[in-house]
């Protein structure tokens, strides 16, 4: 009878991490992209300093949005997960690629990937049967 209790708190305890994660990643996805969007002064600042054009940021913002939107519905997270972890690839090149600080700039997208991708791992069961942790 104890063993049931604890699996469940477990479980509990598992999923409200992982909400909280989703929602720590999703709560700074969404404002990048409403910012890419906005194209304020910042954006276009780092677009320029990134060597991108600045009217880019308009769409690189809209498909941040879109693979949050996925990632968010339960149906297709693991979907939005597959293609925030590539668009989050692209953020790691890119820094690479001028020279950015590597904890602070290169591996952030990397950190981000790291909250996307384990918030959906603690809220979703079947993700964890095909990737289990073993002993």
């Amino acid at each position: 009878m104890q063993a049931t209790t604890t699996t469940t708190a477990t479980n509990k305890s598992m999923l409200w991490t992982g909400r909280i994660l989703t929602a720590l990643a999703a709560l700074f996805l969404l404002f990048d992209g409403v910012t890419h969007i906005m194209q304020i002064t910042p954006v276009v600042d780092a677009m320029n300093q990134l060597g991108y054009p600045a009217n880019l940021a308009l769409n690189l913002g809209i498909i941040q949005l879109i693979c949050l939107l996925l990632y968010l519905i339960p149906s297709t997270s693991l979907l939005g997960a597959v293609l925030l972890t590539a668009y989050l690839g692209g953020a790691v090149a890119t820094n690479l690629r001028i020279g950015a600080p590597l904890f602070s700039n290169v591996l952030f997208p990397v950190y981000l990937g790291l909250f996307i991708w384990g918030g959906l791992y603690l809220r979703d069961e079947r993700l964890r049967a095909i990737f289990p942790f073993r002993k």
